[in-house]
């Protein structure tokens, strides 16, 4: 029998749970998980099979989420900065992840030796920050709202990609640049989840030992009291736009990776709107203040949770956005602050007589 005590603090957890950002994207998850395992419960085997060279690999739709979902989780991480600075999104980032990938290939592809796989991904970073740092100029200081103000190089981007490789398709022959977007030698587990962890990392460290997490939050719940209190918010939204570009490099690197060519129609196509929803999904408000950098990966790798199972029940290539926003705006709907507030005060209202009980 349940004390009046132990009641109270069993609310109390659940309250906290409750109000927790992770709960909605670790609900999804979870409903997912179900659904698969009620429709094909092989959807969650993991086998080690041989590739064309013999070597053993890691594979399986699980092993296929962590791959393919870790370039979206690495765009979530800047996303949730530049929403939570601007109360605006980035709608660019996949023309940018083109232009980073065609930068890396313009480098490679008349590379002699694989020496010079650093100097590309340090120059496709380069390049990404300064493309980011762009789209931050017009925010910050021009004051245009940031989807517009990167609608620039969303409908520019692609174009620029190919450009820079006169609209041709190179093709890279390193036998070490393959791996950062397969697998590395005796490891069977896909490179892109080690680099989306690091990326994860070091994100977390510089928001945990420097102000900038406090700072970006402070500008995007009200910019005009974080300036009377000293800061710059003009500097602070730029340095999430510039961060935002570093992550599409990183992603743009990756991309390239797998296939050592590029198509620059396809490449990255609809990634700015899973990033979004990635953020949204996370539970971080998308006009801007609080945020949660572990909620937002884990919204991306859901998302692809909902890409692969789609695919897995033979849906359309086509079809499948329409299949993922019918889902995902139940989901949004779900984590909205109205939608939450209303659910609680209908708990809070179905366990007052229940409390009164207790008490009498």
């Amino acid at each position: 029998m349940n004390t009046p005590s132990s009641a109270a603090a069993q609310d109390s957890l659940f309250t906290r749970l409750r109000r927790h950002q992770i709960l909605i994207p670790l609900a999804a998850l979870l409903l997912l998980a179900l659904f698969n395992l009620i429709i094909d419960p092989s959807f969650f085997s993991i086998s080690l099979r041989p590739n064309n060279e013999g070597v053993l690999l890691l594979s399986g739709n699980l092993i296929s989420i962590l791959d393919y979902g870790s370039e979206l989780a690495i765009l979530a991480l800047g996303m949730t900065l530049v929403t939570a600075a601007s109360g605006g999104q980035d709608i660019s980032v996949g023309a940018l992840i083109a232009i980073s990938g065609s930068i890396t290939l313009r480098i490679l592809s008349g590379a002699q030796s694989d020496a010079m796989i650093l100097p590309a991904f340090l120059i496709t970073c380069a390049a990404a920050m300064l493309f980011g740092a762009f789209n931050g100029s017009l925010v910050a200081f021009f004051r245009i709202q940031p989807m517009i103000a990167t609608l620039i190089l969303f409908t520019a981007g692609r174009s620029v990609a190919a450009w820079i490789n006169h609209n041709e398709q190179p093709f890279v022959s390193s036998e070490r640049f393959p791996y950062f977007g397969g697998y590395l030698p005796g490891i069977p587990v896909p490179t892109p989840l080690f680099i989306a962890l690091f990326c994860f990392l070091v994100t977390w460290l510089l928001l945990k030992f420097t102000n900038l997490g406090l700072y970006v939050q402070a500008v995007g719940i009200n910019e005009k009291a974080s300036r009377l209190n000293g800061l710059n918010p003009a500097w602070i939204k730029l340095s999430a736009f510039v961060l935002l570009g570093l992550c599409a490099g990183v992603a743009g690197f990756i991309k390239v990776s797998r296939t050592a060519s590029i198509n620059y129609s396809v490449i990255a196509n609809n990634i700015e709107m899973d990033a979004i929803l990635a953020v949204a999904l996370g539970g971080n408000s998308l006009s801007g203040g609080k945020f949660n950098i572990g909620a937002s990966v884990l919204g991306a790798y859901v998302i692809q949770f909902l890409t692969t199972t789609l695919f897995t029940l033979n849906v359309q290539s086509d079809s499948v956005s329409a299949y993922k926003a019918v889902v995902v705006i139940i989901l949004v709907v779900c984590s909205a602050p109205t939608v939450r507030e209303k659910l609680a005060a209908l708990l809070k209202k179905r366990r007052a007589p229940k409390q009164a009980g207790q008490s009498a």
